[in-house]
């Protein structure tokens, strides 16, 4: 009994803060189904009348399908570029013994504390130098750079806990070094790619800074853009039924993705933890 008299201050502050992470996300959702007229008339309450036009509006007249497909796009061309990266950064980080492998390791770590607006500007003429402004790929090439430390991070702490034996036992029967990492590390790593892919995606999917600036067609535009893109344009004539319809869009991957996967990310971070 006193067990459960001490635990009500945190469920109570465990269930505010459910509230106050749900409540957006539901008046979201129903708002969508309203004509704007209603949404001018009474913001919070109930749609007298679903209105499942504000999606075909979304796609159809915002172009947010055009924008889904180039965030798809570079949601995948990034995880590739920054899990292979990562993956062989961090294997060597975390087995290898060299000079200025704690340096290495130490811009890795200050990489995590880097605001992306720091680089805007030195990136932005660079990927201008190189032609790759203004192109879903070369945003992923820089969107990979930013997410690339966290993603080190996280991996090099769970090879450091990998026995060398595993290895050693490798290297005995004829494995190199890079066929140890693919064929002996990386099954073993699973978890903790899993994980950092996991929040790569989500990372990805919602970065806006770098997209703003880097890309500057609108057909190449990524749906965080675009949507404030259409509410620009858009200014008070603003169709806010398709509007918030395009907001559900954005947000229902994403939730889904850490629905599906939420056990697998605590386990992933659990396994990982960071070792020495």
């Amino acid at each position: 009994m006193k067990k459960i008299i001490r635990n009500i201050p945190a469920r109570l502050i465990l269930w505010a803060y459910s509230i106050m992470v749900a409540a957006p996300f539901i008046w979201t959702i129903y708002t969508s189904f309203k004509t704007s007229r209603e949404f001018y008339e009474s913001p919070w309450s109930l749609p007298a009348k679903p209105v499942f036009d504000n999606y075909v509006n979304a796609f159809v007249k915002a172009r947010i399908g055009d924008y889904f497909l180039n965030s798809v796009v570079l949601t995948v061309a990034g995880l590739l570029i920054v899990t292979v990266l990562a993956v062989m950064t961090a294997y060597v980080l975390a087995r290898f013994r060299f000079p200025f492998v704690r340096l290495f390791r130490g811009i890795y770590l200050i990489g995590l504390f880097l605001p992306a607006i720091f680089g805007i500007v030195p990136l932005f003429q660079l990927m201008k130098k190189l032609h790759i402004y203004d192109t879903v790929l070369g945003l992923s090439f820089v969107d990979a750079m930013y997410f690339l430390p966290y993603t080190v991070f996280i991996m090099m702490g769970f090879f450091a806990t990998i026995p060398k034996e595993y290895e050693e036992a490798a290297i005995m029967d004829g494995c190199t070094h890079f066929g140890v990492l693919w064929r002996v590390m990386v099954p073993l790593a699973k978890p903790a790619i899993l994980t950092t892919v996991i929040f790569n995606t989500l990372s990805f999917w919602n970065e806006y800074v770098m997209s703003l600036v880097m890309i500057k067609t609108d057909a190449k535009k990524t749906i965080t853009v675009g949507l404030v893109n259409i509410m620009e344009v858009q200014k008070y004539a603003t169709d806010w039924g398709a509007l918030f319809a395009g907001l559900v869009i954005v947000m229902v991957p994403t939730f889904i993705v850490y629905i599906l996967m939420q056990d697998k990310i605590t386990d992933g971070l659990a396994a990982g933890g960071i070792k020495g």
